[in-house]
């Protein structure tokens, strides 16, 4: 059973009562929120997503809801909380879909060390998968999107997800969320990719997510191997630069970019080490999205060989 067999009203009843369950790829949540424009945009973007048996452990109780007492009559506003507790700042309530998934991540990030986990986004075609290392701003989510509009598998555009006792990637196919100008980027670039509306003036600018692909989601629970590295960054009107990198240099890059390399500690650099062994390593400047997908197709396909 997926999101997309549960009526809007449905959705939203089970949202307000008991919670909606929802399988993002090894993670199951349990989500709550009183708030009816929440519901409206979770009936939309997480149609395709599965929903677990009633017999599943739970791994986050998450709530987006309106303040309790007077604070909800004075101001409009939306908490994020986990298991009781909330963490953060209230958010404008118009800002309660991106505060959830905000949220979702920090919960992931903080919480799931049974996992290394990179700070990367993920794609893969025919088993193998590249890894994308970047620091906020260098493009890795809207380069993510155009690759898995472009026959690519989105892992994730957050966690590289690395299961200690095989290396593989386990997939996090949740939303995409495109900032600023990138958002207009992927409209034109894929008009077909489905991409919610615009929260204007976030705490992160203007805000819009884009749901993957229907065949990454399904393939949520296929592992992946990572055979390659890819550090990008966007730089306007530059000249595609596609260049091998040390592996010395993109072992510190990959260990400066995980979110527990110190709480893994020697797991993490035996982990770090045999990924940097087993990968090639590339640095990619661009401008131009087709350019880099094309790229990156053309790696796959000489690697095929």
């Amino acid at each position: 059973m997926i999101v997309g067999d549960l009526s809007r009203r449905e959705l939203g009843e089970r949202l307000a009562g008991e919670g909606l369950a929802l399988q993002f790829g090894p993670f199951n949540l349990r989500i709550r929120s009183n708030l009816d424009s929440f519901a409206t945009h979770a009936h939309q973007l997480y149609e395709p997503y599965p929903l677990p048996d009633a017999t599943e452990i739970v791994d986050f109780h998450v709530q987006i809801s309106a303040p309790s007492g007077l604070r909800r009559w004075v101001r409009r506003q939306a908490c994020f909380g986990v298991d009781g507790q909330f963490p953060f700042a209230p958010y404008t309530v118009e800002h309660a879909f991106p505060a959830l998934e905000w949220g979702i991540n920090w919960c992931v990030g903080t919480r799931a060390h049974y996992l290394l986990m990179l700070h990367s986004a993920g794609v893969e075609r025919d088993g193998r998968a590249i890894l994308f290392p970047a620091s906020p701003g260098d493009g890795k989510s809207t380069l993510c999107t155009a690759l898995v509009h472009s026959g690519w598998r989105l892992l994730s555009d957050e966690f590289g997800l690395v299961r200690p006792e095989d290396g593989m990637l386990l997939p996090l196919p949740r939303l995409i969320p495109l900032k600023n100008e990138s958002i207009e980027v992927i409209r034109k670039f894929r008009p077909q990719a489905v991409i919610g509306p615009s929260f204007l003036k976030t705490r992160k600018g203007t805000v819009a997510h884009v749901r993957p692909p229907v065949d990454s989601i399904r393939r949520a629970q296929e592992a992946a191997r990572p055979r390659w590295f890819v550090f990008p960054r966007w730089v306007a009107d530059a000249p595609l630069s596609f260049e091998p990198m040390p592996k010395s240099q993109a072992f510190l890059m990959v260990a400066t970019n995980a979110f527990n390399y110190e709480v893994l500690d020697e797991t993490a650099f035996r982990l770090v080490t045999e990924m940097i062994r087993s990968c090639d390593s590339y640095s990619l400047i661009y401008s131009d999205l087709d350019e880099a997908v094309g790229a990156l197709d053309e790696l796959s396909r000489a690697s095929d060989g």
